[in-house]
């Protein structure tokens, strides 16, 4: 699905000054036959041995080589800018041989769907913890006048503009999120990405660059901290592991109460309850086997 530029990216570029339009060509095959006959004839005259029928043969032939030189090929999946004296007349989009005016130059731009896999990144993140970070960006040429006549190279334009972009979303958001409410960069990865895709496409629209698609491929604390931060990850496991062994715990001694006093089996005092409620929770939340002690006397001694 393509992403169109955010209107919020906080990006700003200029507006483009061209825009691709149709550039007008004749059927290359028809100006190969023309450019032929041109020079054939022009051949022929000159073979007459009249010097001045020769000079007027030698003249026509080199019209022939000229007007051949107007012939170029469009492959599928490229295009080619037509210039004339430095003034841009078209694109030419469609595949197979075509002719246009010989003085003008052509220059060819793929227009193919490309990945660009950046280096891993180094970075703080909204908390200041160094991270590493990476991406993949798709991307397809869209406008081959934009591309050509706006930056100087489209592609380098794009690498350096992607990593930009990665710097500022990663520099936007915490590695972890502190709260249930707040993004961040582990745990939002499609809320990530599809920012990092809205704000690459921002970036490189004056380019005439269109962005399919951007993914995270590398996510993980810089190796200086990466020790510290898996024990406060872990500690916070245990902590979150902790609550709900106790939660459960809670809610069986009290179905353990209630079916005790329900059932009318045993009738015991606060004091009493509280002691069992302490044994319990005691078995239930320790993380070590009990041993049990059978009392032989009464419920009391």
């Amino acid at each position: 699905m393509t992403v169109h530029p955010a209107a919020d990216s906080g990006v700003h570029m200029p507006e483009p000054a061209v825009a691709e339009r149709r550039a007008s060509s004749v059927n290359g095959f028809l100006g190969l036959l023309g450019g032929l006959a041109v020079l054939a004839g022009g051949i022929a005259l000159a073979a007459t041995g009249d010097a001045a029928v020769t000079v007027l043969g030698i003249l026509v032939a080199v019209l022939g080589a000229i007007l051949l030189r107007g012939l170029f090929t469009v492959a599928p999946g490229e295009a080619k800018v037509v210039q004339f004296v430095g003034s841009y007349t078209g694109t030419v989009r469609r595949p197979g041989l075509h002719w246009v005016n010989p003085f003008t130059t052509k220059r060819r731009v793929s227009t193919r769907i490309r990945n660009h896999e950046t280096a891993v990144l180094k970075v703080n993140d909204l908390d200041g913890n160094p991270i590493e970070i990476a991406a993949v960006v798709v991307w397809q040429v869209e406008d081959t006048a934009r591309a050509v006549f706006e930056v100087d190279s489209f592609v380098d334009f794009v690498h350096t503009q992607t990593e930009t972009a990665i710097r500022h979303i990663a520099t936007s958001y915490a590695y972890d999120a502190h709260a249930d409410d707040t993004l961040s960069l582990r745990g939002n990865a499609d809320e990530i990405t599809s920012e990092l895709s809205a704000e690459i496409a921002a970036r490189v629209e004056s380019a005439g660059v269109r962005i399919i698609e951007s993914r995270l491929t590398h996510l993980a604390y810089a190796p200086e901290i990466a020790g510290a931060m898996l024990q406060r990850q872990q500690a916070g496991a245990v902590v979150a592991a902790r609550g709900r062994i106790v939660e459960g715990a809670v809610g069986m001694v009290e179905m353990a109460l209630d079916k005790l006093s329900e059932r009318e089996i045993v009738d015991l005092d606060e004091e009493r309850k509280a002691a069992m409620v302490s044994n319990l929770l005691v078995v239930l939340c320790g993380d070590r086997a009990t041993q049990p002690i059978v009392n032989t006397g009464s419920l009391y001694h």
